[in-house]
């Protein structure tokens, strides 16, 4: 299996794991974490597909280019990294925000797109929850990126983990409350994610699974369905008894779903 490390023209950080002939399957993180959220799956999947995985920017070891964020920029990071290692199509599998480029890529270059895993990531929120993320990014800019980090943390894990894995819990505080700029950029892109284009989501020409896990408060079971309803041919899966950080909580039981239908399960 090959472990590989490098850097795309345009500062993109990104690590390459499994067999370099093996489908590639590229796996994008959520806002204020980095690529590190993949590790416990990573050797689930790397020894029948060719794993990447990348920082987004302003996150981890990528660049964090000047100016402000838009969705487009995050699309555009893909495409660089893609052609820079030369693939001309792979299986994406975006958590939270990531799920967000994930989409928006499949929906906008459906050729490059040969399977979609929208994980844990929202979809037309309420004008209440839009009114609490926005309220969340404002206390970022005020107080920077720890400024909401304990409640997130309740929302992300089960309290049953959190009290199990502090260990976990302690890694994930400090790499959000270490992002620099780049983060708060990101977040308001996040936070006004539900102004994208929904009819969009019909170009997605691939098969799709929409995944989330059942007592994610975020991103909730019935955010899946409605997402998933927007897909043509998309399937839902629920991950009985986790919260939002799903691949952290339970590698084993979201790699296994994961990989079902990355190899043309369902």
């Amino acid at each position: 299996m090959t472990d590989a490390s490098g850097r795309a023209p345009d500062g993109t950080f990104y690590r390459g794991e499994g067999p370099p002939d093996a489908p590639p399957v590229l796996l994008l993180h959520g806002v204020g974490l980095d690529l590190a959220l993949w590790d416990a799956l990573v050797p689930l999947l790397a020894t029948r597909w060719r794993v990447l995985r990348y920082d987004l920017l302003g996150h981890g070891r990528s660049a964090d280019p000047r100016g402000e964020r838009r969705l487009d920029d995050f699309l555009a990071q893909l495409d660089t990294l893609l052609d820079h290692l030369g693939l001309d199509l792979a299986a994406l599998v975006g958590f939270s925000m990531g799920g967000i480029v994930a989409r928006a890529y499949a929906a906008s270059r459906p050729q490059r797109v040969s399977r979609l895993v929208v994980m844990s990531s929202v979809f037309e929120r309420s004008a209440v929850e839009r009114e609490a993320v926005a309220a969340r990014c404002a206390a970022v800019a005020r107080g920077g990126p720890a400024a909401n980090l304990e409640p997130a943390l309740a929302r992300w894990f089960t309290p049953a983990f959190a009290a199990a894995q502090p260990a976990v819990i302690a890694r994930v505080r400090d790499v959000v409350a270490a992002n620099g700029p780049g983060y708060l950029k990101a977040y308001r892109v996040f936070a006004e994610a539900d102004a994208e284009p929904g009819a969009a989501l019909a170009d997605v020409a691939c098969p799709t699974l929409v995944m989330t896990g059942a007592e994610d408060a975020g991103a909730p079971p019935a955010m899946a369905r409605a997402l998933a309803s927007r897909i043509p041919g998309a399937t839902v899966a629920v991950l009985p008894g986790l919260r939002h950080l799903a691949p952290l909580e339970a590698p084993g039981k979201t790699g296994r779903r994961l990989a079902a239908f990355l190899a043309g399960a369902g």
